[in-house]
């Protein structure tokens, strides 16, 4: 299949998907937590739908291809490529009705992140990328994307999901520092504050404890507006874990500074 007709297909994942969640959104639905010891980690019927979708299309279309998904499992993860899927990425913004979610779709190539898309279907918006460039495509029209450059740490946005996700010590310790550096901090964004980073409107994401399905569809978004996506300690992002993304890399060299003291 062509790069053209990769584009194609993702955006046709993206649409199927999208039709089967907005059903559910602020509507009245099913779910089930996950979490175990207290930790709520909610799934709701569209999630599973959503990948159900998803997972068919791909193995319909690309039968030798593995998959990894959160609601599902894996299989053939010894492929040569991968889909990594995240039905809905920001369960708890949309069990509160709130727009900051949305669908990432991944595809590595012998484990690298190659092909990323964000899909928010409730405002129409799609962020994607391939690692060399990155596209935003909404009712307003289609525009490049450029993460924000030149901006010191002091001067930066940083935003995360929620600062409950960084465990006591070290990891604690490392966001403190982080946010007590920057202008601005904005908490609740799940992955749309890696989009708004491509599109230049955030400068800093910092987050902990994320699965592959949380960030390897967001690599190449990153990376294709110019920025820089790794764990703390400068490694690969696409195994998940503790992630830092920053709009170029001098910033990103501050924020491991202090996030390595």
């Amino acid at each position: 299949m062509s790069v053209v007709d990769l584009a194609r297909f993702m955006d046709d994942l993206a649409t199927e998907s999208g039709q089967a969640i907005l059903p559910f959104f602020r509507a009245a639905f099913g779910m089930d937590d996950k979490g175990h010891g207290g930790t709520f980690d909610p799934v709701t019927e569209a999630d599973r739908a959503a990948e159900v979708i998803l997972r068919g299309l791909i193995r319909r279309t690309f039968p030798t291809h593995g998959i990894l998904g959160e609601e599902f499992g894996s299989e053939n993860l010894d492929a040569e490529c991968v889909w990594v899927l995240d039905p809905i990425d920001g369960t708890r913004a949309f069990i509160a009705g709130l727009p900051t979610w949305g669908t990432l779709i991944g595809l590595t190539r012998n484990g690298v992140p190659v092909r990323g898309l964000m899909h928010q279907p409730y405002l129409g918006e799609r962020f994607s990328g391939d690692g060399a460039t990155a596209r935003m495509r909404s009712a307003r029209g289609e525009r490049t994307l450029r993460t924000r450059r030149g901006t010191d740490l002091k001067h930066a946005l940083l935003a995360t999901t929620d600062p409950r996700l960084f465990a006591d010590g070290p990891e604690r310790e490392g966001f403190a520092a982080i946010e007590a550096a920057v202008r601005l901090s904005r908490y609740g964004t799940d992955c749309y504050a890696y989009c708004m980073l491509a599109a230049g409107q955030i400068d800093l994401v910092v987050e902990a404890g994320l699965k592959p399905y949380d960030i390897v569809a967001l690599i190449p978004i990153v990376e294709g507006a110019g920025g820089v996506v790794t764990t703390w300690d400068g490694g690969p992002a696409a195994g998940g874990g503790r992630i830092v993304a920053a709009a170029d890399r001098a910033l990103h060299a501050e924020a491991l500074r202090l996030l390595n003291p």
